[in-house]
């Protein structure tokens, strides 16, 4: 069964991917285009009744799941691959619409997420046990890797469709049944998946993915007491309100919250691959990314010759509507909401002292949508908000630095600790930076975005955990040892 796209005044009505099957509810909810304002879709408002059906039901048909051979679940990921590909454009496009995220963004953003479903099949035979050596004569001792149970995953507006599958695919593989909740910002590609995957046989039960309010779906899974883990990926605010709904029932958490990334520009660096990568992290999906760039630190010796390329590069970059121009490099803000932060984030900086070089101000020249023009901003102090909380908007703030221990200091100097950046070809400098920088990201000569076989995890308020490559797989399993004395 495949829903057909909303442009304009198709509206399509959906439905809940309950326990393999599509399933109506009584209420629904609009979904916009941050572009155009439209409404697009009616997705449907899942119940605490409903995330509580899922449970009985996952906790039902985990067991014999968990007891399949992994290369047989790895068949799932694989058609679930197939599907993605052989609707690859479709799905892009839904995506850009239902999120103001520019079409060649969006498409890589389909195209990797089949490839992350293949890359956790391929993992199929490579995750392990150990055995171990036994004080004891005629004892083996082995250890096993076991499904941790029903694995919920909580997913972001961002990236809606990638981070499915970051909760999916090492969930399935790994034996756990898996409940995924959709953002109710951005539901509708995910919807459209699930319709696409009703029909590959999955066992009943296995995985569901709903749609609804964080405060009724989200909060009734957390605090279930038959789920194995939570895995979270949104602000830090929701990561706490999880945290303490999993404390209930000592439920493990997996958490990739926000972030406020450092940028580090050295005297040696070469300047022009800098400001590339700088604004190439800044305006990916309009600034609405966590391991964007956040703030840049320059080595005042070339801190004047940095801005005269930066500055330009900054006036730039070009603004339009995700779907319809092919030459937009950000578009709009995901809703209202997100405008009036960064808005007032800008103005309360340029309030203290602050100075805009580029941008600084809504975009009123679209008829419709929420935009906000990528903006460069100076002369802001170290401790000032716009330095120290996270924009999640298309703004930078730059600052000059004396020294390169100083540009150390003032980037660990956050509460957060997922992404960073150095440019340099300085190798005691990188080293430095590997050992001193503290962030479970550093990026060094180009722009910040993660490999699928690396591991994504912030330190402090970023996050608990990780996700991606063999050590995300390890989030979803539990240990066993047994101790087997021969007679």
């Amino acid at each position: 069964m495949l829903n057909q796209t909303m442009v304009g005044t198709d509206v399509k009505t959906y439905q809940n991917f309950l326990a393999g099957k599509l399933v109506s509810t009584a209420e629904h909810f609009e979904v916009l285009n941050p572009c155009t304002e439209e409404v697009i879709a009616m997705a449907p408002r899942a119940t605490k009744q409903d995330a509580e059906m899922a449970v009985s039901l996952a906790k039902k048909a985990q067991v014999s799941w968990g007891l399949l051979p992994s290369v047989q679940r790895a068949e799932y990921l694989k058609k679930m691959a197939e599907i993605i590909r052989e609707h690859r454009v479709f799905l892009a496009k839904t995506l850009a619409t239902e999120q103001a995220k520019v079409l060649s963004l969006a498409q890589v953003e389909i195209d990797v997420t089949a490839v992350y479903f293949d890359y956790y099949a391929g993992l199929a035979r490579s995750y392990e046990g150990e055995i171990i050596q036994s004080d004891r004569p005629n004892e083996q001792i082995m250890l096993h890797k076991l499904p941790i149970g029903i694995a919920v995953g909580i997913c972001p507006w961002n990236f809606p469709f990638f981070v499915m599958a970051r909760k999916i695919a090492p969930s399935l593989l790994t034996g756990n049944a898996c409940i995924v909740k959709l953002s109710r910002e951005t539901p509708v590609v995910c919807l459209e998946f699930a319709s696409l995957i009703a029909d590959i046989g999955l066992p009943e039960g296995i995985l569901s993915i709903l749609s609804g309010f964080g405060s009724e779906v989200g909060q009734a899974l957390a605090e279930h007491p038959d789920v194995g883990i939570i895995s979270l990926t949104g602000s830090v605010s929701a990561g706490q309100q999880v945290m303490e709904a999993a404390s209930k029932n000592i439920t493990k958490v997996s958490l990739e919250l926000g972030g406020k990334a450092p940028a580090i520009v050295c005297k040696d660096a070469d300047l022009d691959l800098a400001v590339k990568a700088i604004i190439d992290s800044r305006v990916i999906f309009s600034g609405q990314v966590c391991n964007c760039a956040e703030r840049v630190y320059v080595e005042e010796e070339i801190y004047d010759a940095f801005m005269e390329k930066l500055i330009p590069a900054m006036k730039a970059v070009h603004v339009g509507d995700a779907l319809t121009d092919e030459n937009a490099e950000m578009s709009a803000q995901i809703n209202e909401s997100q405008l009036n932060k960064i808005e007032g984030m800008v103005n309360r900086a340029v309030e203290a002292g602050g100075k805009i070089l580029v941008g600084g101000h809504r975009i009123k020249t679209f008829e419709k949508g929420f935009y906000f023009e990528p903006t460069l901003i100076v002369d802001v102090a170290q401790d000032s908000e716009i330095m120290q909380e996270e924009t999640f908007g298309p703004i930078l703030p730059v600052m000059k630095v004396s020294s390169f221990d100083q540009a150390l200091d003032y980037s660990n100097d956050s509460e957060y600790g997922l992404t960073s950046s150095i440019f340099t070809n300085d190798i005691n400098k990188i080293l430095r930076a590997t050992k001193e920088l503290r962030y479970g990201e550093t990026y060094v000569n180009r722009e910040h975005f993660e490999a699928i076989q690396g591991f994504h995890a912030g330190f402090r308020k970023s996050g608990i955990g990780g996700a991606d490559g063999k050590h995300g797989l390890e989030e979803y399993l539990q240990t066993k040892v047994m101790y087997i004395q021969q007679n």
